[in-house]
């Protein structure tokens, strides 16, 4: 088993467009009780994402830089102030947007979010229009699979290892019995790692005393 973006992303999407002024925005917010909206051209495309961090720059201000590395800093600061003067979700939004497809695995999502440093990623289809969007919580929820539906999944995949037996806790494998050998035990603890919803493996193996592996 191999959850897609599709079979576990939210279908129900609030989206603003980019014309959305600044207070309509916050209002929207609240009331949804989200803390970021996907924001959309005229033809349905994602164009950015506008969150709660992104309206900050406007309580914050447009403060001056003073001292020897204001220019410095007012360089480097240049898209924050952008944002504080802006009024609408084009001005307001982080772009270009994060997204994924409907079709990828859960695993490229969950890599996804955790190499850009994002809560959420919108879904889109081939011509980039909205189809869903995907959270952490929607990319942890493979950890929820039934530890019987793991257990006969790992037994499939071990099944060619030797005389293993296989236990299932909370997601945490614990894989027991006689290996055929160290490199059929590797592959085993390998595979059974690859398994969706698995916390963890336990390596409880017993080898052949013939085929133990050097140690230094």
């Amino acid at each position: 088993m191999n959850s897609t973006v599709n079979d576990v992303m939210t279908t129900n999407v609030v989206a603003i467009p980019e014309s959305a002024g600044f207070k309509d925005i916050v209002v929207a917010m609240r009331q949804r009780r989200v803390s970021a909206f996907p924001v959309l051209d005229a033809a349905g495309r994602v164009t950015g994402v506008v969150s709660e961090a992104d309206l900050l720059a406007k309580e914050v201000g447009l403060e001056p830089f003073a001292g020897p590395g204001g220019l410095l800093r007012a360089t480097g600061r240049r898209a924050e102030r952008a944002k504080a003067a802006g009024v609408t979700a084009a001005d307001l939004m982080s772009t270009p947007p994060v997204t994924i497809s409907p079709n990828a695995s859960v695993a490229d999502a969950a890599r996804l979010m955790y190499e850009r440093g994002v809560k959420r990623l919108p879904v889109v289809d081939e011509a980039g229009r909205l189809a869903g969007i995907i959270s952490r919580v929607d990319v942890l929820s493979v950890f929820t699979r039934p530890d019987s539906e793991i257990r006969t999944e790992i037994r499939q995949r071990v099944s060619g290892a030797g005389e293993l037996g296989v236990a299932v806790a909370s997601g945490i494998v614990t894989l027991t019995g006689q290996a055929r050998s160290h490199a059929a035990a590797q592959r085993a603890i390998d595979a059974a790692y690859r398994v969706e919803g698995v916390v963890d493996v336990r390596d409880r193996i017993r080898y052949p005393a013939d085929r133990l592996p050097e140690t230094a």
